[in-house]
């Protein structure tokens, strides 16, 4: 039986705890880039374990493949989680402890592993501090961590996220992979809360996403500073607005933590506070003075955005309110902190193309100030892009729709007004017709809500009786979004129908990583003169800047800038899987676009996502389309529903 490691086991476990019903060995196989054969005795692993413990069976098996009994499957998990990880994080922390640093014979014997297996863990933790002022130092069998205060405790937080689940915030997780030990965890829901309330009571709008990530690194602060560990320095004079929030913290902090920070520590928590936190308002908004250099580099990331992507984002209050958060923002990526984003993930598979405004956005932005900007930051623009453009895409998605009501009485009267009434903006009632004879063949709305059987019903049609139930009303709705789903995805099959040719379709695609099927995929497309050398490079460039893997199978990678001299898609589609990212991926579809069909970006990349969003609709298409021409005839079996 082949054995699995313990990261593809917490990859496995993830999956079924999050799956949604029944995920199939295939399935389970692609996006840990192993054989189906693989995850079967993977899974027959786990319930072996279980079965030990006398827990019953973690995951169960069935025609549809395999769902996990949560609550045996996540004590399994906190069971094991002791791992090789493990021991590297706790070996971590005692150099950050050890002022005379730590012995590699006496960790091994306190480790119970061999001296080679501590200094194999010594050159990982090499690798953990590349991108910090942090450094191992030799002499003999004894090694130092040196480094600053202020990137000790960035070292410890990094650690906790490493064992946080996305999304979540779970306090004896964070505890223990930080090695806490004089932090109450009871204490961390209420500092939060509380700190949350007197941000509010100051004037600001409190990032909530932010606010459990700095109670970690205020935690983190006072479990150095009751170690003895505290920071002794201050930078310059504070401020009216730094001095009423040191006060605060210094109150939380006693209350909650039983620690009293010197003034070194309330001026770096302090500025923590204040750059991942809070977004000025009212009052508080005023007095921030907006940096020239980085209003001007946001007013020109947005100018470029709203005109190569079409989207209304150009006006002075939202340019001014995004200011004020690069503003924190490029303090942060300078110190090498970035805020984390548990929703990074979700905004990128369900809002794809929001998500690519602020990747454009954030590499303007960088490039301008010449800092770097990671996906969790780019995250927050895309929160900031999606706010502005939610009223213009709910005008989007306004349906027209035809009552039909013979007429007696008010009876049409009432039923329009209960339409409009309980469905909103939504849909729109463009006419009402009252003959028991109309002419169907002149209606064209997107919906059609009669009382009358007409004789022949399509998906527009929602046969309804005089009078509305809750049930009509969702029966309406259900049609409505059927409507909608199938507008966008009749838009996708006439654009694509142009953009694919067989020319750009490699089965199986074989490739390393990201670049190499980059410029696999384009080779067609360059000698077609569809792009030039320029184009692939700049894809390549993009791919660096954030995943383009929007989906758990699909990955979308382009360039920025739309200069492909006509529009088209090159698609490449591996047996088994690829890396991409943090992620595996099976199909690949290369675009490229012309500025003279910009318009066509929004159709085809969003709903391209949600075609192959869909794991019982991708399964379709690749395993029926074996050549191009089957990969058309699935794809479009699959928008046509």
């Amino acid at each position: 039986m082949e054995r699995m490691t313990g990261q593809r086991r917490e990859k496995l476990i993830s999956i079924l705890l999050h799956g949604d019903g029944w995920i199939t060995a295939a399935a389970l196989a692609d996006r840990l880039g192993v054989t189906p054969r693989s995850v079967r005795s993977y899974i027959a692993q786990i319930n072996a374990r279980a079965a030990r413990a006398d827990q019953g069976e973690a995951v169960e098996s069935g025609p549809a493949g395999y769902r996990a009994d949560r609550a045996v499957l996540a004590t399994l998990r906190g069971e094991q989680r002791a791992s090789p990880r493990d021991r590297l994080h706790r070996l971590v922390r005692e150099l950050l402890d050890a002022d005379q640093g730590l012995d590699v014979f006496v960790a091994a014997e306190r480790h119970h592993v061999s001296d080679a297996t501590v200094e194999a863990d010594l050159a990982r933790i090499r690798g953990l501090l590349e991108d910090t002022t942090l450094s191992l130092r030799r002499g003999g069998s004894v090694v130092t961590l040196d480094g600053d205060e202020i990137s000790r405790r960035r070292l410890v937080s990094r650690l906790a996220h490493d064992e946080m689940e996305e999304g979540t915030f779970d306090v004896g997780v964070l505890r223990r992979a930080a090695g806490l030990e004089t932090v109450d965890d009871r204490a961390f829901g209420p500092f939060t809360q509380q700190l949350g309330a007197e941000l509010a009571a100051l004037g600001y709008y409190v990032n909530e996403f932010a606010a459990a990530d700095v109670a970690l690194h205020i935690a983190i602060a006072a479990d150095r500073v009751s170690r003895g560990r505290a920071l002794e320095t201050t930078r310059g004079e504070a401020d009216e607005d730094q001095r009423r929030l040191a006060e605060v913290l210094d109150t939380l902090c006693v209350r909650h933590f039983d620690v009293a920070m010197g003034s070194g520590d309330l001026q770096h928590l302090t500025s923590l506070v204040l750059t991942r936190v809070v977004a000025p308002g009212g009052a508080a908004e005023e007095r921030v003075r907006l940096d020239p250099t980085v209003e001007e580099a946001v007013r020109t990331a947005v100018t470029r955005a709203a005109h190569g992507y079409l989207v209304d984002i150009a006006h002075e209050d939202f340019i001014r309110r995004l200011t004020l958060h690069v503003q924190n923002l490029v303090l942060r990526a300078r110190e090498h902190a970035p805020s984390r984003n548990p929703l990074t993930r979700s905004l990128k598979s369900d809002f794809p193309m929001i998500f690519q405004v602020a990747v454009s956005i954030a590499s303007d932005v960088g490039e301008q100030l010449e800092v770097t900007i990671h996906d969790d930051e780019i995250a927050y623009i895309a929160m900031h892009v999606g706010g502005r453009l939610e009223r213009s895409r709910q005008a989007e998605t306004v349906l027209t729709a035809t009552i039909v009501c013979p007429g007696y009485y008010e009876l049409h009267e009432l039923l329009h007004s209960r339409i409009a009434r309980s469905l909103g903006p939504s849909i729109e009632v463009t006419e009402v017709l009252t003959g028991v004879d109309p002419d169907w063949e002149a209606v064209d709305t997107d919906l059609v809500l009669t009382t009358i059987e007409p004789p022949q019903p399509d998906e527009r049609t929602v046969r309804l009786p005089p009078f509305l139930s809750e049930g009509d009303l969702g029966r309406i709705s259900a049609a409505a979004a059927r409507r909608r789903r199938s507008l966008r995805l009749a838009r996708l099959r006439a654009e694509l129908s142009r953009y694919l040719s067989e020319d750009a379709f490699i089965r199986p695609l074989v490739a390393a990583d990201e670049e190499e099927a980059i410029r696999a995929l384009a080779e067609p497309l360059v000698a077609r003169g569809v792009i030039d050398q320029q184009y692939v490079e700049n894809t390549v460039e993009r791919e660096q800047l954030s995943s383009t893997a929007f989906t758990e199978t699909l990955a979308v990678p382009h360039a920025l800038r739309m200069t492909a001299s006509r529009t088209a898609i090159s698609i490449g589609i591996a047996d088994g899987s690829l890396p991409w990212g943090d992620s595996r991926v099976q199909v690949v579809a290369l675009t490229a676009f012309s500025e003279e069909e910009r318009e066509a970006f929004q159709t085809v990349f969003e709903q391209l996502v949600e075609v192959f969003s869909e794991r019982d609709s991708v399964t379709r298409i690749i395993r029926r389309g074996e050549g191009f021409a089957g990969f058309l005839d699935e794809l479009a079996a699959v928008i046509d529903g």
